[in-house]
């Protein structure tokens, strides 16, 4: 390799240097859970998608080691090949299940990430004669699982349905998809699913939902933003994901049966991948009889009030906390430098948040990404308010 080629990528990095944007893996050395050691220091934590605290449940734990001694450490293939296993099986039928509700004459097929699933799912659903309405603020693998399907993509701005009403009355494709976030991963307000799937019904286009930041935690019985928003239909294809709420890791899609078949057939990011380990889809069993259960119900109950014990003790004069009724709640301060300088103030007390940046968020958009979880406690988040509350006064906006 020429000593340009390196000279100039290490410019390109120098260049994020300078604009506060070089991103830094952090070492954490002890359980996802609120109270966890990183590098060395006991931090509590305010940063990881463990919605439910299940993520070092002591029962989904067990269940871990218990698929690993039935099944052993990998899946050895694809799905298609001898990777498919029991407990593969048995999740994505027992999802099925507990989805019945929101799905019609639905099917469960499971996948190693959510953003493989998305991948998936747009990649297959869609091509040259297809057309996709995409929502701005939509997650990363939506957009990549778009340009991967080679169709026409429009974007609609955020929760905007006249805008979206007015794209697709205007196009004539011979497929539409409409693909939104139920939940948006940095905002944390909602979709306006209902009205979404009217739009689609009028066009006569699928409506593909991105639940990954709902399922476990959205609607009475933990079935997501489908439960929530009280829609159901054959055209909805639902991603949820299995690595957030319930603890653990992977993905799911949940649709008509005729819509999984067709993955299984033509969803390369699902046929040309070694399955995820058969341990992990048995200790997601546990996870679903928790969530699914009354402790379920009561780690929800007890996050709604987490939730609005933290917006009610801000005391924020100029950075902004936008309304989020969800486990995700940002603070955005501005720039870059001002939301890395706060979050390493808050580091200093012993708190760690996630100091999010362009391009995951807008330029001038620059924030803190604070997730609770059922695992936090009043104290916790009480230690939290009054950090924040303290320090917003001394970190330039």
């Amino acid at each position: 390799m020429s000593n340009t080629l390196l000279t100039q990528l290490e410019q390109r990095l120098a260049h994020l240097d300078v604009n506060g944007l070089r991103r830094q893996r952090r070492v954490t050395e002890s359980p996802c859970a609120p109270d966890l050691l990183l590098e060395s220091r006991r931090m509590l934590a305010f940063c990881s998608n463990d919605y439910l605290g299940l993520a070092s449940h002591p029962q989904v734990i067990a269940a871990m080691q218990e698929g690993a001694a039935r099944y052993g450490a990998g899946s050895g293939a694809s799905h298609l090949i001898s990777g498919h296993s029991r407990a593969h099986a048995e999740l994505e039928a027992r999802l099925a299940t507990f989805l019945q509700p929101v799905l019609v004459e639905g099917e469960v097929l499971t996948f190693s990430t959510g953003y493989m699933a998305n991948l998936a799912v747009l990649s297959a659903m869609a091509d040259r004669d297809s057309a996709l309405f995409s929502e701005s603020l939509n997650h990363a693998s939506l957009i990549d699982g778009a340009r991967l399907s080679r169709a026409t993509v429009h974007v609609y701005p955020h929760r905007d349905l006249i805008q979206l009403d007015a794209l697709l009355t205007a196009s004539n494709a011979a497929t539409k998809l409409v693909v939104t976030d139920s939940v948006f991963s940095m905002d944390g307000d909602l979709a306006p699913l209902a009205e979404i799937l009217t739009l689609c019904q009028r066009h006569d286009a699928w409506l593909v939902v991105d639940d990954a930041h709902g399922f476990g935690l959205l609607g009475q019985h933990g079935r997501g933003a489908l439960e929530h928003a009280g829609v159901r239909s054959s055209r909805i294809i639902y991603m949820g994901t299995l690595g957030k709420a319930a603890g653990v890791s992977g993905a799911f899609v949940a649709a008509h049966k005729s819509v999984i078949d067709w993955l299984v057939q033509r969803a390369r990011p699902y046929i040309y991948t070694t399955a995820a380990p058969p341990a992990l889809a048995h200790a997601l069993l546990s996870s679903l009889d928790i969530i699914s259960g009354a402790e379920g119900t009561q780690r929800r109950t007890h996050l709604a009030a987490l939730v609005q014990q933290f917006r009610g003790a801000l005391r924020l004069q100029r950075w902004q906390n936008p309304a989020s009724d969800t486990a995700i709640q940002p603070i955005i301060i501005g720039s870059n430098a001002g939301t890395m300088l706060a979050a390493a103030t808050l580091q200093s007390a012993g708190l760690w948040v996630g100091a999010i940046r362009p391009p995951t968020v807008a330029v001038g958009t620059s924030r803190l990404r604070i997730t609770l979880s059922a695992a936090h406690t009043t104290e916790h988040v009480a230690r939290l308010c009054d950090e924040l509350n303290r320090i917003e006064s001394e970190v330039a906006t």
